[in-house]
């Protein structure tokens, strides 16, 4: 009977010590992938992508265990101009009939204090992939009025266009991209 008690106390222990698993909630628009741009240097260009899908493990008492793992429908793009989104879908940019998704698999989280942290990562964008680092804060987590539980992440990071083969000219202020990550997921 010891013995009993004894692995099922280990089982629940090893259950609890594993980090949760959450379904990004991009249904009830609680997710965000944006971007901006440089234009011309004199102002700023805004962005989205609309269709993505991911999930991601988080556990609170050991966030450097976390990971993620998003797919983007990069023909959702949308910067608030149709002419200038069929430009931003051909072949100068995304060229999405050729590489219809960009993906995001991490590869490690540094914790830095007060919810800070780290996320590295590979970014696959025009069949391109290159390791990125997102900064990234735990905005907060509980329980929903739906009885679910979720936690949420937002996140920057930046990088050079002609990185993932985008080598059109935008003009000296425009060589980067500037990522803004807003996630909210529901434990499943």
């Amino acid at each position: 009977m010891k013995k009993v008690a004894i692995f099922l106390f280990a089982a629940l222990m090893g259950a609890t010590a594993q980090a949760a698993e959450y379904k990004i909630d991009t249904k009830g628009a609680h997710a965000f992938i944006q971007f901006r741009i440089k234009h011309l240097g004199y102002s700023w260009l805004y962005g989205r992508f609309d269709d993505f899908s991911g999930s991601f493990q988080y556990d609170e008492s050991k966030p450097a265990e976390s990971s993620i793992n998003v797919e983007i429908d990069v023909a959702s793009i949308d910067s608030n101009h149709a002419e200038r989104d069929k430009h931003l879908r051909g072949e100068d940019f995304l060229h999405v009939e050729k590489y219809p998704t960009a993906t995001f698999k991490s590869t490690s989280y540094e914790p830095m204090g007060n919810g800070k942290g780290k996320l590295s990562g590979e970014l696959t964008l025009r069949g391109v992939t290159k390791p990125v680092v997102i900064d990234v804060e735990h905005v907060g987590g509980g329980k929903d009025p739906w009885g679910g539980y979720r936690q949420g992440f937002t996140g920057t990071t930046e990088f050079a266009l002609k990185d993932f083969g985008i080598m059109y000219d935008l003009g000296p202020a425009s060589q980067t991209v500037e990522m803004i990550l807003d996630v909210e997921g529901i434990r499943i």
